[in-house]
């Protein structure tokens, strides 16, 4: 981890959080570190013939795990240059995406993804399945300038196939399981837990404390999403669960006994009110 970037700040904070005497060595930081750029690293390397995956020509950063791969560096510093061929480690370029569309069944219990196309899965290999599913169809690859934790923004180029998909699919299922107010309120915690798990809080108490409400909101979330991948995109075209709140007897535009529409004038009645008398409150004088 160098000293400009946001890893630096994650791995530190979580190994302090584990273990709070531990005595941190990192060698970016040092005035005594020798190599100050990426063409120094990279030179060492060849000089001591050391394999590595970069070179002058290609000195991108790449971070890879299960869930994705990042790129950053090089050519990517101008953010006006398209990123080069390179860069589709995960994901086809779209244009090499095939002309036949795919379908793809993914399952959950509880928010948790289970299974891929009725067969059960553990977590890696439904993330790899999903990674090899969506990469083929070119789905999941962006382009954004992001603001780091120390403040400098950094551009880069992400492929997440599996994931783009699963945030699709879960999306989908919430939508007819999760009540209206409970996703509300679950969307306004969001961008909160999304900011302490970026900036390296996952074992801070707030992040645990949110975690316990996230989860209480994914009890009822399990059924089965049916989406359809074709270039680059990934479109929900079904959804089913034994929790749904969906009730076509209610929502259907055809003759109904369930639901009365003359109800509808007095709820929009009273919640006009307010307007009604901010309206006349704003009325001109004659």
């Amino acid at each position: 981890a160098t000293g400009k970037g946001n890893d630096q700040v994650r791995f530190e904070l979580t190994a302090y959080a584990l273990k709070p005497d531990i005595k941190v060595i990192a060698p970016w930081r040092s005035p005594d570190w020798t190599f100050k750029s990426r063409t120094d690293l990279i030179n060492y390397a060849k000089q001591r013939q050391i394999p590595i995956t970069v070179s002058a020509a290609k000195p991108y950063s790449m971070d890879r795990n299960l869930l994705h791969i990042s790129f950053e560096g090089g050519v990517l510093e101008d953010p006006w240059q398209e990123s080069p061929i390179e860069t589709h480690v995960l994901s086809v370029p779209v244009e090499k995406a095939p002309d036949q569309s795919e379908y793809v069944v993914l399952g959950f219990e509880k928010g948790i993804p289970v299974s891929v196309n009725g067969v059960s899965l553990s977590p890696a290999k439904l993330m790899r399945e999903l990674n090899r599913l969506g990469g083929k169809h070119a789905v999941g690859r962006i382009d954004i300038v992001e603001t780091r934790f120390t403040g400098m923004k950094d551009r880069g180029i992400y492929e997440t196939p599996g994931g783009t998909i699963l945030f699709n699919a879960h999306r989908a299922l919430e939508s007819i399981c999760m009540d209206r107010e409970v996703m509300n309120v679950r969307d306004q915690l969001i961008p909160q837990y999304s900011n302490m798990v970026y900036n390296g809080f996952w074992f801070s108490p707030e992040r645990e404390f949110l975690q316990e409400a996230i989860t209480a909101s994914q009890k009822n979330v399990t059924g089965e999403v049916r989406l359809k991948l074709y270039k680059g995109n990934c479109f929900v075209v079904g959804r089913r669960s034994p929790y749904t709140l969906y009730d076509p007897e209610v929502v259907t535009f055809e003759k109904d006994d369930v639901y009365n529409q003359a109800d509808a004038t007095g709820f929009i009645k009273l919640n006009a009110l307010r307007l009604r008398i901010g309206a006349q409150a704003r009325k001109p004088e004659a």
